[in-house]
């Protein structure tokens, strides 16, 4: 194990970073540090903590909300890349990304390939239900069909909605270091039902995750 290797890990909410860290145990070579709700946030959260240590490897890491067929509740979902949806523009023919008006940013981030690919072996291989494909950030959640549907159809790569992983890779980026979004389905992705959530099973996944990390992220 290269026990100098130094890894940030960069989560939302309290609930998420006790999960993760339950999973990661003693490991020295993690630091995992709260980004807050939403991309502006993280990308702030995940420079201030850049800026304060040298670390080889970003991972955003929560829970996500899944598209159906696609990404179900209680499995994983490894993003291919990171796409912040919602940042562009409407119009009377549709939405029209950041890239498409031409304002030399993108809207995509890609992850670190190989250590997707690493991962997403492990974590099957460890039994696990994972997926990899395109996870959305959105400041806002989407909670009727009609977005849900709109959104595939401008993204027929995604598997899962979150809101911060863009943010949190455009800093990694910014700063030349790799990056990673890993995300436990909590709930469907479409009109909004409470009942539907299943935040224990999503934590308890996010932590399984967290172990086969530490034990192959060598």
């Amino acid at each position: 194990m290269n026990n100098d290797r130094r890894i940030l890990i960069m989560t939302s909410v309290a609930a998420e970073k006790d999960a993760i860290l339950r999973g990661l145990g003693t490991d020295a070579r993690f630091d995992v540090v709260l980004a807050g709700v939403g991309p502006i946030l993280a990308g702030i959260q995940t420079t201030k903590a850049l800026l304060s240590n040298d670390y080889d490897f970003v991972i955003n890491m929560g829970i996500a909300g899944g598209f159906r067929g696609r990404a179900e509740v209680g499995s994983l979902v490894i993003a291919d890349e990171m796409v912040s949806a919602d940042l562009g523009a409407e119009s009377p023919d549709g939405f029209i990304t950041l890239d498409e008006l031409g304002f030399g940013a993108s809207t995509r981030i890609k992850a670190d390939s190989e250590m997707a690919l690493h991962l997403l072996a492990s974590l099957k291989l460890a039994g696990a239900a994972v997926q990899l494909g395109n996870v959305l950030t959105l400041s806002t959640v989407t909670g009727t069909s009609e977005t849900t549907a709109e959104l595939l159809r401008r993204e027929p790569n995604a598997v899962a909605e979150a809101m911060e992983g863009y943010g949190v890779a455009l800093a990694a980026q910014e700063f030349g270091k790799p990056v990673l979004e890993i995300r436990s389905i909590s709930n469907p992705i479409g009109p909004r039902d409470r009942s539907a959530w299943r935040m224990r099973e999503a934590f308890d996944t996010l932590e399984r995750a967290s172990k086969v990390i530490a034990e192959v992220l060598l």
